[in-house]
């Protein structure tokens, strides 16, 4: 046995696993899932060692994985099954009761859970050719839209990731985010194992997660001085809850802690100096799904703060004539159901633009523009992520399409959060921005933006549409706001 084969690449609540244990243990489910003809293998499983094995073996097995968040509603899992015309679903035995429609139930230990398989008919669905894995996005709508990738595309992230990060001799990765999110999958999990990096998979509960969007940011630390990684990946509603929590308590981040990834949404400047004077060594990137998950990444000695980075050695970004950012390198294979294959560059549908020294900066979403009364374009993002620097806003909504001023919705970092404290927050972010971006008129939001509150995605995105709706008479009753 090789020095590479007795090394620990996974750890679990229970469990260290050697890499010869883990390939023992993916060698045995790939070759059950190809006896049994499985040709689209979807799971519902939380992080842990039967997740990674899994995946693994659906690859080794040549069949599509199709990993479905746990925070999916029911219609939302119905929807991608039926989609991806999945003919087996792996979950816990425990949660196997309300999928009565499956003709068999195949009973599996995988990394040491108990297990079930249920298996049906299922007619073929249309997907591009060398799919291997099919990653869920919800749209705007809330019905998640299939992104199907290639082992190819999946392979070069990794790489470009590895490559990227090895100088930071990251030997233990704490998975901190749901490894049915890609992110966390193709550039934290993926990484840790193609380096031989020890792999920390604790179960989401113990992280502080619960649903999509509950965190606790207490069990959080206490999780992450745990395990004392070298980095994991955050999103940014968890950095700033974490940083705020370290700043309360008048504590530092871990010292193991080398690199904090944060994506999957805009941060803002403050936000990163706020939680690196905290010591926790906070570094935003930028990437979309149908780039198989990330394409920039600010790093250490290679950091531009505002910026999301530097492109990846996988990545190519460039700017359209219209400030769009388009993405090249490795792409999706396209999306379930529609065989068009995407161009060579995949509009970003961000307006961005790249420095002299090839920092990315991304100013916000083409479709969400606003254009004022005066004529002024404002990005919503932009002026949202100046007011979730505040320390009591946790969420904002901006609008004013067509009006003379924006105004805003706004969700509080705490629930006694008195209506003067959301006051003087929206001052001192309007006394950052211009006149023309600046809100003068904002409504305290009647719910969290979350999934549970139809107030935004499963994946996180507030959904527009439904918070004016819910806002709109609250926002024309709204008084004129200070203006600093």
């Amino acid at each position: 046995m090789s020095a590479d084969q007795g090394c620990t690449v996974l750890c679990t609540r229970d469990r260290e696993w050697s890499l010869e244990a883990l390939s023992s243990e993916v060698d045995r489910l790939a070759q059950w899932l190809d006896a049994e003809g499985v040709r689209v293998l979807a799971t519902i499983l939380d992080n842990g060692a039967a997740w990674v094995v899994a995946d693994a073996a659906a690859a080794q097995a040549h069949c599509v994985h199709v990993p479905l968040p746990l925070f999916f509603s029911p219609q939302q899992l119905a929807h991608a099954l039926q989609a991806t015309g999945a003919d087996a679903l792996l979950l816990p035995a425990s949660a196997a009761a309300p999928w009565s429609q499956a003709n068999a139930a195949r009973p599996l230990t995988i990394g040491g859970e108990a297990l079930v398989c249920l298996r049906w008919p299922a007619t073929p669905t249309a997907m591009p050719n060398g799919t291997r894995k099919i990653s869920f996005t919800s749209g705007s709508t809330g019905t998640p839209k299939g992104v199907c990738l290639r082992a190819e595309a999946l392979h070069a992230v990794t790489e470009g990731v590895r490559l990227a990060t090895a100088p930071l001799q990251l030997r233990r990765h704490l998975c901190a985010l749901p490894l049915a999110v890609l992110l966390e999958d193709a550039a934290g999990l993926s990484v840790a194992l193609a380096q031989r990096a020890c792999c920390l998979v604790p179960p989401l509960r113990e992280l502080g997660w619960s649903g999509s969007s509950g965190f606790d940011a207490a069990c959080f630390d206490a999780a992450v001085r745990r395990h004392l990684p070298h980095s994991l990946i955050v999103l940014p509603q968890m950095l700033r809850a974490w940083a705020l929590w370290l700043h309360q308590h008048g504590l530092r981040g871990p010292a193991s802690l080398r690199l904090v990834a944060v994506g999957g949404a805009a941060v803002g400047a403050r936000t990163i100096e706020a939680a690196r004077s905290l010591g926790l060594p906070a570094y935003e990137g930028y990437g979309l799904s149908e780039g198989a998950s990330v394409q920039t990444l600010n790093l250490p000695g290679a950091d531009r703060v505002g910026s999301v980075g530097r492109a990846l050695p996988h990545a190519r970004i460039r700017v359209a004539d219209d400030g769009e950012l388009l993405i090249g390198g490795a792409l999706f294979a396209g999306y379930l159901g529609d065989q068009a294959a995407p161009p060579a560059w995949w509009p970003s549908g961000d307006y961005g633009h790249i420095d002299a020294e090839g920092f990315v900066h991304v100013h916000g979403r083409k479709k969400h523009v606003l254009i004022t009364a005066f004529g002024r374009n404002v990005s919503p993002e932009w002026v949202e992520t100046a007011l979730r620097q505040e320390p009591s806003v946790a969420q904002a909504a901006v609008f004013g399409d067509g009006e003379p001023a924006l105004c805003a919705v706004l969700w509080p970092m705490r629930a006694d959060l008195a209506d003067a404290d959301l006051q003087r927050a929206v001052d001192a972010a309007n006394a950052t921005l211009p006149d023309y971006a600046r809100v003068q008129r904002w409504v305290r939001a009647a719910d969290a933006f979350s999934a549970d509150t139809g107030l935004a995605t499963a994946n996180g995105r507030p959904r527009r549409d439904a918070i004016w709706k819910r806002h709109a008479e609250a926002l024309r009753d709204a008084t004129t706001c200070s203006i600093s």
